[in-house]
């Protein structure tokens, strides 16, 4: 058995970036620091409290940018409270920092700084895809000298891992190459991708992330399961990503000897929409058996997606198949939107115009049955369900997760 990993104490986490930070680096720079929205677990106050400790008194500037890929905007009080900032420090001792959300559709917010094109597409993608893709990102970036990203590195159903330029594309992106690489995701399927350290959507990321005209910087962490940290990364991102990963690869994935029948997948609140509570099905896809079910108990969501809701109320939750061999008729529709109906429903076959998905996902939020009907997803009334008659029935195929998202559960063969 390997050794359990250390978690670091508060005090470890300040020493860590008090002897970790080239501060040399940063003196008199404009840095912008590129973190997480509030759907991603990370101890945020410690560590913006330690970076701006380590290096708030000696930078040119120092403002912060919410990657928020597509997700709503934050308002300032929210972020303020993601980051542990209270109002007499920002009107104090933050006082001089921005507190900015990432504008994925607004042209005026982006910038194009490239092309991955036709030959560079079918390449990365292994021939899965071949088409010129612009690569725009927020404009904000020309106003700095130091890009730093700050966040954690979890298994992840479209790249792989998460982390590292992950921040900046799709997190600070424009939607063109979201759209590809969610799609190009998608055709390799969430089983196929999720926790798998090399795959072609990394790839593409870390190519258009090479062609940012500001020095990259990045702080990775790996987040312990009671809201600790296995450990901390400073350098390139590409360098800081890949020893998080190795950590995350032991930190994040369960492994269990055989499928389940039926799981009940806690979302927790930080899901407000299944936008994100889709990742109750993806970490634990892997492990329903055929014909299960994976229930995703969400009481407190009452929204499919803020931004994407009436398209993806259009389109549905499908397989994969569902789309490919329709593809004229879903071809125009964003294939980010498309991406996430396919992971949601899991895998599965779509033959003669017959969709068999390989589980069945219901809905237990207050999403009413009609929607999850028309949505092609089952429902429960979450008021009929005692999470802890759940408890304790593996040796049943019957398993709770009682907070599910970020833990990947993978059979042992």
């Amino acid at each position: 058995m390997s050794e359990p990993l250390t978690v670091l104490s508060d005090d470890d986490v300040r020493d860590w970036f008090a002897s970790s930070i080239p501060t040399a680096e940063f003196i008199g720079k404009r840095v912008l620091l590129i973190v997480p929205d509030a759907t991603r677990t990370a101890p945020l106050p410690l560590l913006f409290g330690a970076i701006y400790e380590s290096i708030g008194a000696i930078v040119g500037k120092l403002d912060v940018l919410v990657a928020l890929g597509t997700h709503p905007p934050m308002p300032e009080d929210v972020i303020c409270e993601m980051l542990g900032i209270t109002a007499d420090d920002r009107s104090g001792r933050y006082a001089d920092v921005g507190l900015f959300n990432h504008e994925w559709d607004r042209e005026d917010r982006l910038t194009t700084i490239g092309t991955l094109t036709k030959d560079e597409t079918s390449a990365l993608s292994d021939g899965v895809l071949d088409l010129d893709v612009p690569v725009a990102i927020n404009s904000r970036i020309s106003d700095y000298d130091i890009l730093l990203v700050m966040g954690p590195v979890f298994p992840h159903e479209v790249v792989g891992f998460s982390g590292g330029n992950k921040y900046f594309f799709p997190g600070i992106s424009g939607p063109d190459l979201l759209n590809f690489f969610h799609w190009l995701g998608a055709l390799i399927t969430n089983v196929g991708i999720i926790g798998v350290k090399e795959t072609p959507v990394r790839q593409v990321v870390d190519r258009a992330a090479a062609m940012i005209p500001v020095e990259r910087r990045c702080i990775t962490f790996v987040v312990a399961s009671g809201g600790g940290l296995h450990g901390l990364f400073y350098g390139s991102p590409e360098v800081a990503w890949e020893k998080a990963v190795e950590v995350s690869g032991k930190a994040h994935i369960r492994r269990v000897d055989k499928p389940f029948k039926q799981i009940l997948s806690c979302a927790p609140a930080m899901y407000d929409e299944v936008w994100v509570a889709g990742k109750c099905m993806y970490k634990l896809e892997p492990i329903v058996g055929d014909g299960g079910e994976l229930i995703i108990y969400a009481p407190h969501l009452s929204e499919i997606s803020v931004t994407h809701g009436g398209l993806i109320e259009q389109v549905g939750y499908h397989v994969r198949d569902y789309f490919t061999k329709q593809w004229d008729k879903f071809k125009d529709v964003p294939w980010g939107v498309l991406a996430h109906s396919t992971h949601v429903r899991g895998t599965g076959t779509f033959e003669d115009g017959v969709e068999k998905p390989r589980v069945k996902v219901t809905l237990a939020s207050q999403i009413p049955p009609d929607v999850c009907e028309r949505i092609n997803l089952g429902y429960r009334d979450p008021n009929t369900i005692d999470v802890e008659s759940f408890a304790n029935r593996e040796d049943e195929g019957i398993l709770l997760v009682r907070k599910a998202g970020e833990q990947l559960y993978r059979l042992n063969d």
